[in-house]
């Protein structure tokens, strides 16, 4: 059977609250099904990259979460937060009849793996965290509060594309001009009007304003502790900001289960996770995941 990496089937659903309609993407695979969450400004096509290698192989749920991508807007923006986000990902699975999956998150999605992991831990087989654990560093904390939140749309998608090479250049060390403008189109969306625009509704802003955002536990080890049996791969940024060293030296050493980690070089906060040292870990994960995990 031959499936084509780059189509989707488009799924709509309705969110854990009943109010709003939220869209994924489920590539068809006829192995275990995987749930890719993206991060804070991202949305589905995020993980593109990382589909183009497992769809086929796997069954890929890839969704927008609220406020983000073709998902609807929440007109109360405090329900942007990862706990909420969690409860949608539970209504998804149940709609789709999913008993059991493992997670990939990048960023906020790894938050909500954990999240996810606590709230319904027998649901949770594996969970790989993309550039994020259970301390979050000031530096790229703040750094990310520095970009989020309204702005003016962009002229064309050339001027998208310098606004993400302008955000995250730091990150992506050696993108040439092609590589940012697809960058764009995965993280921007053209109006009617013709503008373009991030696919985000500006007001997520709020939800990680202040030196301790509120939607976010101050303490996110005993999320950690708890997954001490789940086998878990961290992929780190070499560059990162938001992730160091010493985090996931002191994740490897509290956890009790299998624990893999990769550094990928010339990366920041977060890998797209289509680089050759992210792919091969991945893989390998997931290959070596028990039987009945995924």
């Amino acid at each position: 059977m031959t499936i084509d990496p780059t189509a989707f089937v488009p799924h709509r659903y309705r969110s854990a609250c009943g109010r709003l309609e939220l869209f994924a993407r489920i590539y068809p695979g006829e192995g275990p099904t995987l749930l890719l969450m993206h991060g804070l400004t991202r949305n589905s096509a995020d993980f593109e990259p990382l589909a183009r290698h497992l769809a086929g192989r796997y069954r890929l749920i890839v969704p927008d979460q609220r406020g983000r991508g073709l998902s609807d807007h929440d007109a109360d923006p405090g329900n942007y937060r990862p706990d909420i986000y969690s409860a949608d990902m539970f209504a998804l699975l149940d709609g789709l009849s999913v008993d059991k999956v493992t997670l990939i998150g990048t960023s906020m999605g790894g938050l909500m793996a954990m999240m996810m992991a606590a709230m319904q831990p027998d649901r949770i087989s594996a969970i790989a965290l993309n550039d994020i654990g259970p301390r979050l560093e000031p530096a790229g904390l703040a750094r990310i509060q520095g970009y989020v939140g309204p702005g003016a749309a962009f002229a064309d998608w050339a001027e998208a594309a310098a606004r993400c090479a302008a955000i995250n250049a730091e990150a992506f060390p050696g993108f040439t001009a092609e590589d940012w403008l697809a960058f764009a189109r995965r993280t921007c969306r053209e109006d009617g009007d013709g503008a373009v625009r991030f696919a985000y509704d500006p007001a997520i802003a709020g939800s990680i304003g202040g030196d301790e955002p509120g939607t976010i536990p101050p303490d996110l080890w005993p999320l950690w502790d708890a997954l001490s049996a789940t086998p878990v791969l961290v992929v780190r940024g070499a560059l990162s900001d938001l992730l160091s060293p010493a985090t996931v030296a002191e994740m490897a050493r509290r956890h009790g289960g299998p624990f893999a980690h990769v550094e990928v070089p010339s990366r920041g906060h977060a890998p797209l996770l289509d680089e050759p040292a992210a792919l091969d870990a991945i893989e390998h994960w997931l290959r070596g995941l028990p039987d009945g995990s995924i």
